[in-house]
């Protein structure tokens, strides 16, 4: 299905080795707003860093791909040490196409984690990837993203009320 996830995980933190080793994963698509950082935070969210370097210790290849500008995705990039797509158009698949190109992986070996359905679950679907769902660091509080949160509630029966409490 278009719209659903292979896995759906509360955060990309669960991702760990036994996740990885069980499921055959040496590669990974990452989505940057809400999957490593909160949108439009100049910083990663607490354990991001740690988690990078579990992955990296693993040898696990990553790659961020971000439908947001360079400008945007360069700075943040550089502190996480991770190549990037920016205006990876998802849910198009030429910036998932493009990082596992460059990440030299295969479609079957690599993951595509992200937190919102529309991009990035369909953008790994379109390309023949597994996906990750996560749920959001934080809710995004424009009535934009409040409207597709709720769409995304709708197709995957997510409960955003708990997240909203927070």
């Amino acid at each position: 299905m278009l719209f659903k996830p292979t896995f759906w995980l509360k955060s990309v933190l669960q991702i760990d080795e036994k996740f990885l080793t069980e499921n055959g994963v040496k590669a990974l698509v990452l989505d940057m707003d809400n999957t490593l950082s909160m949108h439009g935070n100049p910083a990663a969210e607490a354990g991001v860093d740690e988690w990078l370097d579990k992955m990296r210790a693993l040898g696990i290849k990553m790659r961020v791909v971000s439908n947001n500008t360079n400008k945007r995705v360069a700075p943040l990039s550089a502190l996480l040490g991770l190549e990037f797509t920016a205006n990876g158009a998802k849910p198009l698949t030429f910036g998932v196409n493009r990082a596992v190109k460059a990440m030299g992986a295969a479609k079957s070996e690599t993951l595509v984690v992200g937190d919102q359905i529309f991009t990035d679950v369909m953008a790994g679907n379109l390309a023949g990837i597994r996906t990750v769902l996560v749920e959001p660091f934080h809710l995004e509080k424009t009535w934009t993203f409040r409207l597709k949160r709720r769409v995304e509630s709708v197709v995957f029966h997510r409960d955003y009320s708990k997240l909203e409490e927070k």
